[in-house]
């Protein structure tokens, strides 16, 4: 007799190991047969362990800061990347949010800083320009001697439509406006790039009136 798998993954025998599932579930990428099988896991460990795993997202959640400069995670008010006084002050590199800043970082090939604006422009999902961080950015170059601004977005049409309104915003200010080059490929997420093509982008980045052109 073939067993239902549907009816099975939608009921168990405890309550606790219910939301338990059904808490994990609600991670994204993580369905409810995932979700079952890493419940039980946890389940068979010590407690120690499970309360050390447990602690670890309460402390994250609790006490992970965002750098009052680019806003990036940090565990103080200025994250390491900002207080590094190797790192090039004038050049600013504009990403979508952290996991832009560390898919960078792997490639060893930018020294400059960074504006993490925290999302991009999506009307389809009701996000415009007010709710990114470009007024804060337009705020580091009115009181910081700025010469570049490098806009590193993903090759999306959101991301393109977030270029352009950036660039706009930018256009009274006397600074160099890049963006990295197409070794990216259209419509990729800067994240998922590998880190060689991700670093020659970086590398030879252009102008961004030149893709104006194109």
């Amino acid at each position: 007799m073939q067993l239902n798998l549907a009816k099975i993954l939608n009921e168990y025998p405890s309550k606790l190991l219910s939301e338990a599932v059904d808490q994990l579930a609600s991670l994204p990428g993580i369905g409810r047969r995932t979700a079952l099988r890493l419940a039980l896991f946890l389940l068979k460990q010590d407690s120690d362990k499970v309360q050390r795993f447990g602690k670890a997202f309460i402390h994250l959640k609790e006490g992970i800061q965002y750098c009052e400069s680019c806003f990036n995670i940090s565990d103080d008010k200025i994250c390491d990347i900002c207080s590094n006084s190797s790192r090039e002050n004038g050049i600013i590199c504009v990403v979508e949010d952290v996991r832009d800043v560390m898919a960078i970082e792997s490639t060893a090939q930018f020294k400059g800083k960074y504006h993490v604006l925290g999302g991009i422009i999506s009307p389809m999902d009701g996000i415009g320009p007010d709710e990114i961080r470009v007024d804060e950015l337009i705020d580091r170059l009115e009181n910081n001697n700025i010469k570049e601004v490098i806009m590193a977005l993903s090759t999306t049409m959101e991301g393109d439509t977030t270029n352009f309104y950036i660039y706009k915003r930018l256009k009274s200010f006397n600074i160099k406006v890049t963006t990295i080059a197409r070794g990216v490929s259209i419509g990729d997420e800067l994240e998922y790039t590998d880190e060689q093509t991700l670093g020659r982008s970086l590398t030879n980045r252009v102008p961004y009136e030149n893709t104006l052109a194109q």
